[in-house]
């Protein structure tokens, strides 16, 4: 035998075959809604179209944020060269090698683009009459060369298909390993993920600047990038906490996932989630200091008396909450309890990514209609990312079971 190979490994599985509700029920149910939110962009009068884009794009940029963060996960286990998480590394590898899905998803974001982003058409969006209407358009004049319909496309589909060959190529690799069980392939992850880590964070970065800041092209912060990653790197914990308490049937990670990997799954959650409070404040105190014109408005509108309640409610339920809940050690070495927790980020993440979008277009307050849409966009895409990410688990095994540092991952104990 090569030096290079391990010929066994320290668990004994089967390829998992499960998950066929999920794959036919599920990714039934999510395309159907996902067709319906995709037929609302084509309803009603011109301020419905753009409800219903803005909607639309909650739940694309929630559940692609959510991928792409996991992606971010999956390399710096890699870089870290992190033995713990090797039996919990599967589950990442495909959240994260859901990504592929969105380039298909992308496509009624470009249908509404002239509905939901006023830089397209500066002469429909800010009609004779509007407030400093010359300045207005010398400044999308000058941010023309960026924002512009061709490269919001171009840049958006390399976004995606950038992060989608790094999360794939990772998978592919750990896939082979399976089979072969070379223990070359663990360093050529670990070079990708270290090597491609900073591209990959700024790739997300500007999907973040493209998709949700230039609702308000006017607007800017330049943290606004890694908020979006914050919350969307928390949630991809979240949902690997999810995973491990209920993945354990026959041929399951959760079956071999002790309460010491659970605990660290836990204190992860809980520094992201201190992480999230901080970018947040950081940007709302900068802003506030400043008191540029140019800058209020975007927070002006969030706590405003339509809005005030949403904001306020972010405040608790985005950290004090969690927060506290997150700093029992009982809890975090608790698989069922700690998954509540991660239900509630998941859902308090949801309403976070409908308070940066729809008050650009609702400054009055949200609307039943546009919550009732950005739910259905929200289970649709939602439902067709588990479903994807269950077609591809199933041939594969749940653990990757010829990695040569999984007996160490087995045996993890909290030091």
């Amino acid at each position: 035998m090569s030096a290079a190979t391990v010929s066994s490994s320290p668990v004994h599985m089967d390829r998992y075959a499960g998950g066929q509700k999920w794959l036919m029920a599920g990714g039934g149910l999510g395309a159907l809604l996902t067709l319906v939110s995709v037929a609302f962009l084509f309803m009603g009068d011109a301020d419905a179209k753009k409800v219903a884009g803005a909607s639309y794009l909650v739940g694309f940029a929630y559940w692609c944020g959510l991928s792409m963060a996991s992606v971010i996960l999956l390399q710096i286990f890699h870089a870290t060269r992190a033995k713990w998480m090797v039996v919990l590394r599967r589950p990442v590898e495909i959240m994260a090698s859901t990504t592929p899905l969105f380039l298909a998803l992308f496509f009624p974001l470009i249908l509404v683009m002239k509905s939901v982003y006023s830089w397209v058409d500066p002469a429909t969006s800010y009609p004779a009459g509007t407030p400093h209407l010359t300045e207005t358009l010398a400044l999308l004049a000058h941010k023309h060369p960026w924002l512009n319909p061709t490269g919001f496309i171009v840049r958006g589909f390399l976004y995606i298909a950038f992060i989608s060959f790094i999360g794939n190529r990772l998978f592919g690799w750990s896939k082979k390993q399976d089979s072969t069980g070379d223990v070359q392939l663990s360093q050529k992850q670990r070079n990708l993920g270290a090597g491609a880590l900073p591209f990959v964070g700024l790739a997300m970065t500007f999907a973040a600047f493209d998709w949700l800041m230039s609702l308000n092209p006017l607007w800017f912060s330049t943290v606004y990038g890694v908020y979006f990653f914050a919350g969307s790197f928390v949630s991809a914990l979240s949902v690997l906490a999810l995973i491990t308490a209920h993945a354990r049937g026959k041929d399951s990670v959760g079956t071999l996932v002790s309460v010491e990997h659970t605990h660290n799954i836990g204190k992860l959650m809980l520094a992201f989630t201190c992480f999230w409070t901080y970018i947040a404040f950081s940007q709302l105190l900068l802003i506030w200091i400043a008191g540029l014109p140019e800058e209020t408005p975007f927070y002006i509108t969030r706590f405003s008396s339509g809005w005030r309640a949403m904001g306020i409610f972010m405040i608790f339920g985005n950290f004090f909450l969690p927060f506290g809940a997150l700093l029992s050690r009982s809890l975090k070495r608790d698989p069922a309890k700690l998954g509540i927790v991660a239900f509630w980020i998941l859902l308090v993440h949801l309403v976070d990514i409908y308070w940066l979008v729809l008050p650009t277009f609702s400054p009055e307050g949200p609307s039943l209609a546009s919550i009732g849409m950005s739910v259905a966009a929200f289970a649709g895409i939602g439902l067709l990312t588990v479903a994807f990410g269950v077609w591809r688990l199933r041939g594969q095994y749940a653990v990757p079971v010829k990695d040569p540092y999984l007996a160490d991952s087995l045996r993890y104990r909290q030091p």
